[in-house]
């Protein structure tokens, strides 16, 4: 594993830690998308790097992959959505993902990984990096922003419907 594919997949790794943290603690929800567009360019700039680095011959396995992968961040972000309980308390939304919503993030990211090992194996660029080290960011950028916004379509149908609860629905009384 060469030095620029141990930087991609730490900082994925890092971003993942971050965003695992953030998703099982109690926050507000906001319909705010700054974080994906943030960690959107910085995939893009790690995937060019990786491109640049390749073979032209593996393009059909790399473009089969980096899709592939994507896929399976929609859905794994579709999934997590229905996990996050939601409710309102001081007249704001709050939200809070489920020990489930931690085992499919996790989950997700070794689908992310394996599905790369399969479709793509050992595409590697000159600098050593495999296409799902490359791409983790991207993987990151759609299943977080699919998981947002599919969980704020859930409460505007919710609060439509006067179903979001006025208390935290993981605290007994």
């Amino acid at each position: 594993m060469s030095g620029s594919s141990v930087t991609s997949l730490v900082i994925g790794l890092l971003v993942l830690a971050w965003v695992l943290y953030r998703q099982l603690m109690t926050r507000r929800l906001s319909d705010n998308y700054r974080l994906s567009i943030i960690l959107a360019i910085i995939g893009v700039v790690e995937f060019v790097n990786f491109l640049k680095g390749h073979p032209h011959s593996d393009d059909g396995k790399i473009a089969l992959a980096v899709v592939g992968s994507l896929v399976l961040a929609a859905g794994f972000g579709a999934a997590r959505a229905l996990t996050v309980k939601v409710w309102r308390q001081g007249g704001q939304l709050m939200r809070k993902g489920t020990w489930l919503t931690g085992v499919l993030w996790i989950v997700g990211l070794a689908a992310h990984l394996g599905f790369d090992y399969l479709v793509a194996g050992h595409v590697n660029g000159t600098n050593g990096g495999n296409v799902g080290d490359a791409t983790i960011l991207l993987y990151l950028v759609v299943t977080l922003t699919l998981q947002q916004f599919v969980l704020l379509a859930r409460v505007r149908r919710q609060e439509a419907e006067g179903q979001v609860p006025v208390e935290d629905p993981s605290v007994s009384v």
